[in-house]
């Protein structure tokens, strides 16, 4: 069976893991074969972590709410409950980005919905 030395096709290669880990320090960013080993291992907690971040900014918001809530005397799950059984279609997001800069609105919006559910 004849040679085959695979020259520019593995320099190619090589040359995009390295360039892929062009922004690690020391020898993940120099060396092939820890460059491989580093990328994957970056990758697979990029994964992780686009999951981890939609956790944490659902805590976020859930915490803000419940700040904003209990101001006027009301807890987060009842806030929720009570915009729910008046069909306003609000959700965790909209309602901390309403929250945090205009609790004058927020408050309203929480004594309009526990007054009609009282």
């Amino acid at each position: 069976m004849t040679r085959v030395k695979r020259g520019s096709v593995a320099r190619k290669y090589r040359k995009s893991i390295l360039n892929s880990a062009s922004g690690f320090r020391g020898a993940p960013s120099k060396l092939f074969r820890t460059a491989r080993q580093r990328r994957e291992k970056a990758l697979a907690c990029a994964y992780v972590d686009r999951k981890n971040r939609k956790r944490a900014f659902r805590r976020l918001w859930i915490a803000r709410i419940n700040a904003a809530a209990r101001r006027d005397g009301i807890t987060h799950s009842s806030a929720i409950h009570s915009l729910y059984e008046n069909q306003i279609a609000l959700n965790r997001k909209t309602l901390a980005q309403i929250a945090t800069p205009d609790a004058y609105c927020f408050s309203m919006l929480i004594q309009k919905v526990s007054n009609q559910r009282t």
